[in-house]
């Protein structure tokens, strides 16, 4: 039975390809600066690793030997930073003591800045040596970003500092805050934010539509109301880190001209706003553009308020009020002063909308319709008719043998169904360029496992259309390379559906998505070894029956009978729990 085979060879690349994205072979140069892997994920913020040091002082042109150690861990990147300076460059270079598990890496255009792993294997130790430059500053700090794996990792774990021995000591350097007189006034609002308005005075902006947020906690809320020349805006919604929103002409936040975008947030952390920037700005607001700000922070709900003129004239880079934009709102985590990507796809308006024009209550989606329509496509073609036309050519060609149009009938439903999945395929292929403009470059593998599937499932009709005859001393060549290649689309697949669901662009609510595909795999796979078991006992009752020479004709009759009935009631059985399993993702697709 060549069943198990799929099995195994579906969930070991699953396994495999989860494991080790998005850099297994540790080259981040990349991130050297900010030292966050391009995970979409939030960073743990309890260190379970640890940096520790040969030696405590140290002279320029000194080596000190560095050891990175906790429990298992797959990826990381190490740096020696000025202590008194954490954002600023690398600082010295360092030596490998085992090239089989840590590399140099370039960063800044100066090769050794920064050590990073070689593979994805498990490791618990490492040491590399450091190299204090000519020019070293007075104290050291090592950072290290540890990944354990694709959704658990760890960003600056603060290592030990060490200092020159003439050196005066080292005190911890206070956070650059702009002086209070130059801030805005900011005061807290004693009270929730009422829906009461919504489509009244006030255009509002809701997820789930039409919630409340003086009664449901879960409630993302934003509001504008137009007071004369200037726009009073509330924002309010569940989160640990900060709340953001956004206008832009496109669908697209923050990855084309700063200028395209005005965001707002506010962090958790001692109510410190974060006014009027982009994603790569974190600097107060000090042309002093929003007035009457406000904020709280209770149960869980954070909430901020603030007034804005409608035009800033004179002002650069600002977004005038008065005309339409898509409307963005998202939530992410905040550590320390430092924010990090929303962990899901933000809220985007179906439409664009002015704020200042009649007031409405609009809602919103997590996920695009382009990128709905792909994964819905995808589900539908690699669950269901590639699935019911593997089972069809397996074990029905004896069973729907009669021709039709010319043909056996299990062939042209084998065929219809293969092309319809090619077709689905081709279709779905194509929407997320057109949805990202071309390539994506955060998306991890599931892109590149996409493109072998489209061009498998190409050439498979292709292959099959210069078969050889039946009896052609070909057809048995055929036979292998046609199952080969099904075989390793159906895998990848599988694959690369298990990684796009977990895309923040799909959006699909977890962990449920995981447990109903495994369901799913685990649903074909056993059909098929059932089906399996059921030929092989079936063909060994034939040939024991022919060995008796008893009634032999009858009785094949009755047994080739019987197994038709059983194949048919079992694809039937078969049918109706992949289109469940199909109705569960596309039910979760279309209320996203």
């Amino acid at each position: 039975m060549a069943v198990p085979g799929f099995t195994f060879g579906a969930f070991i690349l699953v396994l495999h390809v989860s494991s080790v994205a998005n850099y297994p072979s540790g080259k981040v140069g990349k991130s050297c600066h900010g030292m966050v892997p391009e995970h979409s994920h939030t960073a743990r913020s309890d260190p379970v690793h640890n940096v520790s040091v040969s030696q405590m002082t140290f002279r320029p042109g000194d080596q000190i030997e560095v050891t990175l150690s906790g429990l298992p861990f797959r990826g990381f990147l190490l740096e020696a930073r000025n202590a008194e300076d954490l954002s600023g460059l690398p600082v010295g270079s360092f030596t490998l003591i085992d090239s089989q598990v840590s590399q140099l890496l370039t960063c800044e255009d100066v090769q050794g800045y920064a050590v990073s792993h070689t593979n994805p294997s498990k490791k618990t130790k490492i040491k590399v040596y450091w190299n204090a430059p000519s020019n070293s500053p007075n104290h050291i700090k090592f950072l290290v970003t540890v990944v354990e794996k694709y959704k658990i990792y760890w960003v600056k774990i603060p290592g030990p500092v060490i200092s020159q021995p003439n050196a005066p000591p080292f005190t911890t350097p206070e956070a650059t805050v702009a002086p209070l007189s130059t801030l805005p006034p900011v005061s807290h609002l004693t009270k929730s934010f009422s829906a009461s308005d919504c489509g009244n005075k006030k255009f509002c902006i809701r997820s789930p539509l039409n919630c409340d947020p003086e009664k449901e906690r879960a409630c993302f809320f934003l509001s504008f109301t137009r007071d004369d020349q200037s726009v009073v805006v509330e924002m309010s919604g569940p989160s640990k880190g900060y709340l953001s929103f956004a206008f832009s002409h496109d669908r697209w936040m923050c990855l084309g001209q700063l200028s395209s975008v005005l965001l707002v947030g506010i962090y958790a952390k001692d109510g410190l706003f974060l006014v009027e920037k982009c994603l790569f700005h974190m600097a107060i607001d000090k042309q002093g553009a929003l007035e009457d700000m406000a904020w709280r922070l209770a149960d869980g709900v954070m909430q901020c308020s603030f007034r804005r003129n409608i035009t800033l004239p004179g002002v650069k880079n600002r977004f005038d009020l008065n005309t339409s934009y898509y409307i963005f709102l998202a939530d992410g985590a905040a550590d320390n002063g430092r924010i990090y990507k929303h962990s899901q796809q933000p809220l985007i308006t179906y439409e664009k909308h002015n704020v200042t024009d009649y007031p409405k209550n609009v809602g919103g989606s997590r996920s695009l319709f382009l990128l709905k329509a792909h994964g819905a496509l995808m589900f539908v073609a690699w669950m269901t008719t590639v699935s019911i036309g593997v089972l069809m050519a397996r074990f029905f060609k004896f069973v729907w043998a009669k021709p039709v149009f010319g043909q056996a009938a299990w062939f042209q439903v084998h065929r219809t169904l293969m092309l319809t999945t090619t077709a689905l395929t081709c279709i779905a292929f194509v929407l997320p360029f057109i949805y990202r403009r071309g390539w994506s470059w955060y998306a991890g593998y599931h892109p590149y496992l996409g493109c072998i599937v489209m061009v498998l499932a190409v050439l498979q009709p292709l292959l099959a259309a210069f078969r050889p005859p039946l009896y052609d001393p070909r057809r048995q060549m055929f036979n292998w390379t046609h199952w080969s290649m099904g075989t390793a689309a159906r895998i990848i697949a599988v694959a690369a559906m298990f990684l796009g669901m977990d895309l923040p662009g799909l959006n699909l609510p977890g962990p449920w998505k995981t447990y109903a595909m495994t369901g799913f795999v685990a649903w074909h796979v056993g059909t098929e070894i059932v089906l399996e078991i059921h030929a092989y006992r079936l063909s060994r009752k034939v040939e024991i029956l022919d060995d008796a020479r008893i009634q032999i004709l009858q009785s094949f009759t009755v047994a080739e009978a019987e197994g038709h009935a059983f194949k048919k009631v079992a694809l039937a059985v078969y049918i109706c729990g992949n289109v469940t399993f199909l109705i569960i993702f596309l039910s979760a697709i279309n209320h996203l």
